[in-house]
């Protein structure tokens, strides 16, 4: 086994696939000049000279170029510095992207990864700071995956590199430095984009996460397992398609469900999941859904207030004693 942090995991899986096709490339703001503010480039504007390119601070021409190289052959990486600056080429992706297949009977496909770094940090405030992946579930014709840990940031954005239909990645900014284990090159386990991963077997509430949530998740369930509570913990990593069998099996077993992200609680994708799981398996649930995820206002720039609007384990652990 291996020790890599994100960052590294995703420069490796970008390295891996970049060397076997030559149609991959990545574009975007101080990829070449500076490997990626977050380092998750670092390396490969030297490894692969002419194929991480500096563009203009243009988020319509980044997202709008990508795509047209997509439609003309090609397999653009692109990155979107932060995930909020998505808002403006919002026509580039719900129009064009997630569309060109589908207006083209088929005849068209855009096969493009957008990266979209989001989440909390300390002090990003407002405009740096927002988790919006829950807007692009609603899209058809785009894919959404949100890995939780270095190995399957790897192997997630490998399987979005090979899909033929266009990615959003969205990988938070905090994991960035999160180390994980890998196993050695050439014995990973491929990842099949909508599956989900059981992470802890449980038989008394099924805890739902992804992303960074997953740290609530998984450290819930550690603390619970000593008050008596077997909490089982799944990552759906993928949103868009989402495992909905994987979470409905689980419920049918524990009979109670809690779901976490960082995401903004109202019209979150944990809304989508305790939707389904009251229209598909109500008659299985002894208690309530929890559903935790941030309060409904724009993040915070003092400190005192941006730990207001975080979601913590402790939060989880009183609501599931509480259901019992």
């Amino acid at each position: 086994m291996r020790t890599l942090t994100f960052a590294q995991a995703t420069c490796e899986a970008m390295a891996e696939t970049m060397e076997k096709d030559p149609k991959i490339f990545v574009m975007g703001e101080d990829l070449a000049r500076q490997g990626g503010i977050f380092g998750q480039f670092k390396g490969l504007p030297e490894r692969f000279p002419g194929r991480i390119i500096d563009t203009p601070i243009s988020e319509t021409f980044i997202i709008g170029g990508g795509v047209g190289a997509a439609l003309a052959g090609a397999r653009p990486v692109v990155d979107m510095h932060f995930a909020d600056f998505i808002g403006v080429p919002m026509d580039e992706i719900f129009n064009q992207m997630a569309k060109a297949r589908y207006m083209f009977g088929g005849q068209a496909r855009v096969p493009l990864v957008l990266r979209a770094p989001d989440g909390m940090t300390f002090q990003g405030a407002a405009q740096h700071s927002q988790c919006v992946e829950a807007w692009f579930c609603h899209i058809p014709g785009i894919q959404v995956v949100a890995p939780s840990n270095p190995y399957d940031a790897k192997m997630v954005l490998k399987a979005a590199i090979e899909s033929d239909d266009p990615v959003l990645y969205f990988e938070n900014k905090i994991l960035y430095k999160e180390k994980g284990e890998l196993p050695e090159l050439g014995s990973e386990e491929p990842y099949q984009i909508g599956k989900a991963k059981l992470i802890r077997s449980g038989t008394d509430v099924t805890i739902v996460s992804y992303s960074i949530g997953m740290k609530n998740a998984v450290g819930a369930a550690a603390i619970l397992e000593k008050d008596g509570i077997d909490a089982e913990v799944i990552d759906l990593i993928s949103l868009s398609p989402w495992d909905k069998q994987a979470v409905l099996d689980s419920v049918k077993k524990t009979h109670r469900l809690c779901i976490v992200h960082e995401a903004v609680k109202q019209g979150g994708f944990g809304a989508e999941i305790a939707a389904t799981v009251a229209e598909e398996a109500i008659e299985y649930l002894d208690a309530p859904i929890l559903r935790y995820g941030a309060p409904f206002c724009p993040i915070p720039f003092a400190p005192t207030l941006e730990k207001k609007v975080r979601v913590y384990t402790e939060d989880l652990i009183r609501g599931i004693k509480s259901i019992f």
